[in-house]
C-alpha cells in the first residue's frame, strides 16, 4: 500500500509539473506579446509626438502604454508565483529523494556488512549442503541467487536516485536564477511605470489649460460622428432592403406560380437565404474569436456612451470602437462576406461596409479602398489603407459591428489582446 501511495503522489506531482511548465510557457508567450505591443505603442507615440498639435492624442496613446505596462507586471507576477509553486514541488521531491537515499544506503550498508561476514564460498556451500532435503537445498540456492540480485538492484536503485537527486537540485538552482531574473524585471517595470504615470500627470495638467479649445473640438467631432452614423444607418437599411428584394425574387424563381409582392420590403431585418443563414451562423459562432481589423493597434475609444478620458462631465457616444494603429497600416475584413457599400465621406475619408449574413462590419476613416461594391471578400483580406491625420500624425479607424441595424460592442467579437 505505501508503494502504491508513493507512486500515486509521484504521478500527481509529475502531472502538475507538466501542467505548470505549459502554463509557464503560455505566460512567457503572453509576456513577449505584451512587450511587442509596448514597442509598437512607443513607435506610435513617437510618431504622434513629432506632429502633434493637440496633446489629447498623445495622452490616449500614453494611457494605453501604461495599461500595457500594468499587464506586463501582472503577467510577470503570475510567472513568479507559478515558478515558486514549481520550486516548492521540486524541493519536496528533493527532500523525499534524500530520505529515500538515506534509507537505501543504510540498508545497503547492513547488507554489505552481512555479506562480508559470510563471504566465503565454504559458508555458502555449507548453507546449501546442510539442507535436510533436496527441495530445501534448491530453495536455499534460489534464495542466495535472489539475495545477490536484490543486492545488485539495490545498488542500481541508489545510483539511479542519486542521479535523479542531482538533476532535481540542478533544476532548482536553475529555477532560483530564473526567479531572481523575473523579480528584477518586475521591479524594473514597476519603476518604469511610475515614470510613465508622472509624465502622464504632467501631460494632463498641460492639457487642462486648453479646456475650452478641447471641448469645442470634442463637440465638433461628435456632431460630425452623428452625421456619419446616420449615413451608416441609412446604408445598412438600404442593404437590408436590397437583400430582401433579392430573396423575394429568388423565391419567385423557385416557385413559378408565386407573385412577387409589391408591398414595401423590410429594411430593419434581413430575410436570410439558406446561404446567408450558414454565413450568419458561422459569423455568430466565431464571436470572441474574430481577428482584429488591423494587424497592430489598440482601442483608443470604446463603444457606447462613456466619459471623456480627461473630462468626466463630457459624455462621448460611439456606435463602434476607435482603433489607433501605425501609419501606413491597412484595414482588413474580420470575416468572409460581401461588400455592400463603398462610400466617400470626404475626399480624404472613405468607408467600407461588408455583409456577413444578417451581420455587418463597418470600416471608417480609410484614405484609399481596394474593394468595390459586390466584391466577395475573405477573412483578413486587405480592404484599404487607414488614413493618417496630417495635423496630428494619428492613424485611427472606426470599426463597427451590427446585426441588421442593431449595433454591438466589437470588443465582444474580436480576439482579446
Amino acid at each position: 500500500m505505501p508503494k502504491f501511495l508513493l507512486s500515486l503522489i509521484f504521478i500527481c506531482a509529475t502531472t502538475l509539473m507538466w501542467a505548470q511548465d505549459s502554463q509557464q510557457e503560455k505566460l512567457e508567450q503572453r509576456k513577449a506579446q505584451i512587450q511587442q505591443e509596448i514597442r509598437d505603442n512607443e513607435k506610435m507615440l513617437q510618431s504622434v509626438k513629432k506632429k502633434e498639435k493637440s496633446a489629447v492624442n498623445v495622452f490616449l496613446i500614453q494611457a494605453n502604454k501604461i495599461k500595457l505596462k500594468e499587464k506586463l507586471i501582472n503577467t510577470t507576477a503570475k510567472q513568479e508565483k507559478l515558478l515558486s509553486n514549481d520550486m516548492y514541488i521540486n524541493q519536496v521531491k528533493v527532500n523525499k529523494l534524500k530520505k529515500e537515499l538515506e534509507v537505501l544506503k543504510a540498508d545497503y550498508s547492513k547488507m554489505i556488512l552481512k555479506s562480508y561476514k559470510s563471504r566465503s564460498e565454504q559458508s555458502r556451500a555449507m548453507f546449501i549442503l546442510s539442507s535436510e532435503s533436496f527441495l530445501q537445498a534448491y530453495k536455499r540456492a534460489q534464495y542466495l541467487k535472489q539475495y545477490t540480485n536484490f543486492r545488485k538492484n539495490q545498488g542500481l536503485e541508489i545510483q539511479s536516485k542519486t542521479t535523479e537527486l542531482v538533476d532535481y537540485n540542478a533544476r532548482l538552482n536553475g529555477q532560483r536564477q530564473v526567479k531572481k531574473k523575473i523579480i528584477a524585471e518586475n521591479e524594473k517595470e514597476k519603476q518604469s511605470l511610475e515614470v510613465e504615470k508622472k509624465e502622464q500627470q504632467k501631460l494632463v495638467n498641460s492639457i487642462k489649460k486648453d479646456k475650452g479649445k478641447i471641448l469645442a473640438d470634442i463637440k465638433a467631432k461628435q456632431s460630425e460622428s452623428k452625421r456619419i452614423d446616420r449615413q451608416i444607418d441609412r446604408l445598412i437599411r438600404e442593404a437590408i432592403a436590397e437583400a430582401n428584394r433579392k430573396a423575394a425574387l429568388e423565391r419567385a424563381k423557385d416557385n413559378p406560380g408565386t407573385t412577387v409582392s409589391k408591398a414595401p420590403v423590410s429594411s430593419s431585418k434581413i430575410e436570410l437565404t439558406p446561404e446567408n443563414k450558414i454565413l450568419a451562423a458561422d459569423f455568430k459562432a466565431n464571436r470572441g474569436r474574430l481577428p482584429w481589423p488591423v494587424e497592430k493597434g489598440f482601442i483608443s475609444q470604446g463603444f457606447g456612451d462613456q466619459p471623456h478620458p480627461l473630462y468626466n462631465t463630457v459624455t462621448i457616444h460611439n456606435n463602434g470602437v476607435e482603433i489607433t494603429t501605425e501609419s501606413g497600416s491597412s484595414a482588413r475584413a474580420v470575416f468572409a462576406g460581401e461588400v455592400t457599400s463603398v462610400i466617400v465621406l470626404s475626399p480624404i475619408n472613405k468607408m467600407v461596409i461588408i455583409q456577413h449574413g444578417d451581420y455587418f462590419s463597418v470600416y471608417q476613416n480609410l484614405s484609399s479602398v481596394s474593394v468595390d461594391k459586390g466584391d466577395k471578400v475573405t477573412i483578413k483580406q486587405n480592404i484599404g489603407k487607414i488614413r493618417t491625420s496630417p495635423e496630428t500624425g494619428k492613424t485611427t479607424m472606426k470599426f463597427c459591428i451590427s446585426q441588421n441595424s442593431t449595433y454591438a460592442d466589437p470588443r465582444g467579437w474580436i480576439q482579446n489582446r
